[in-house]
């Protein structure tokens, strides 16, 4: 892939990400969703790439836009592109941290096609590659990435979806004496995080939405980190979604090589509310300023974007003399 559309592909999660701030807050989850996907849906028109969503907001039944199997893109090199227009529905609408306009792109046939059902995740960044296991115990993992970090389980923080479901993960891990940091919605951005320095968190544990969890696998690859993961369906009719993208093991153990395919991918994320590591957005009179990543597998590259965005330009009037 052609490393000059990286800023292109800013441009598609920056234009959702000020579409959906405007409803920071107020409460609207679904109407700063429909912002986010309209915004992003247009954005991609100008984008030089012939794209095909295998990550989207749903059938085509179920999305008018960025349904799985959409085509975007105003044509050139064939990807295949999995988007959340609005990471952190809730979060928007309560005004609180971590929202993202977030998407990932590989060429095509290079992210696996993930049912929207449940997914077990575990993810660390590049200091702990290799020493993690998803069917070992919390107490285990947790020694490994110390381990790995040069630092004692006390010194860990570790992100936790807050749900009834994690009170057994949440309860070893305290009993193990590493820190935990609940979250509400929204685990893409913490994802990244344990993959940074700086950011406070070193794991992220627990069971989330499968498209988010390739999403996740995407900036982990391209920051070095490592994620493992498995489908957690809770009945027949996840099974029988998840053979129909092609999964024919749902009990497989995935990798990152599993879910992200290849030597190249883009991940790119813009802000929607403040987080651990993006500016949220900021509106002035006449615009907006966005804080975005974009990273690329193939190069290594990871680049901040902090843009002005006017949305009103003035005449320019020149006197004559």
């Amino acid at each position: 892939m052609d490393r000059e559309l990286a800023l292109e592909f800013v441009r598609v999660t920056e234009a959702a990400a000020i579409a959906s701030g405007r409803w920071m807050g107020k409460g609207e989850k679904n109407a700063a969703d429909g912002a986010a996907v309209d915004a992003m849906r247009e954005a991609f028109d100008s984008v030089a790439i012939s794209g095909r969503v295998v990550i989207g907001e749903g059938e085509m039944d179920e999305a008018p836009m960025l349904y799985i199997g959409e085509e975007v893109g105003g044509g050139g090199m064939e990807v295949d592109i999995a988007v959340d227009p609005l990471e952190g529905t809730n979060l928007v609408a309560k005004g609180l941290p971590g929202s993202i306009a977030v998407l990932a792109i590989a060429p095509r046939g290079g992210l696996l096609h993930a049912p929207d059902m449940y997914m077990e995740k575990i993810c660390v960044g590049p200091k702990a590659a290799g020493k993690i296991d998803i069917n070992a115990p919390v107490a285990e993992n947790l020694k490994a990435v110390a381990t790995a970090l040069d630092r004692k389980v006390e010194d860990l923080t570790i992100v936790v979806l807050d749900r009834e479901r994690h009170a057994k993960i949440i309860g070893e891990a305290r009993e193990a004496g590493a820190r935990i940091k609940l979250i509400t919605d929204g685990d893409v951005s913490p994802a990244i995080n344990v993959a940074i320095d700086g950011t406070g968190v070193h794991m992220l544990i627990g069971t989330g939405g499968a498209p988010e969890g390739v999403i996740a696998a995407a900036a982990l690859k391209c920051l070095g980190g490592d994620m493992q993961a498995r489908l957690y369906p809770e009945n027949q009719a996840d099974i029988d979604r998840a053979i129909k993208m092609g999964i024919t093991d749902v009990n497989k153990v995935l990798t990152i090589d599993d879910m992200v395919y290849g030597e190249d991918a883009f991940f790119v994320a813009t802000a929607i509310t403040q987080g651990d590591l993006l500016n949220g957005v900021r509106y002035f009179g006449g615009g907006a300023r966005t804080h975005s990543i974009v990273m690329r597998y193939k190069s290594g590259t990871v680049r901040f974007v902090d843009a002005i965005h006017k949305f009103e330009r003035k005449p320019l009037f020149v006197k004559r003399v």
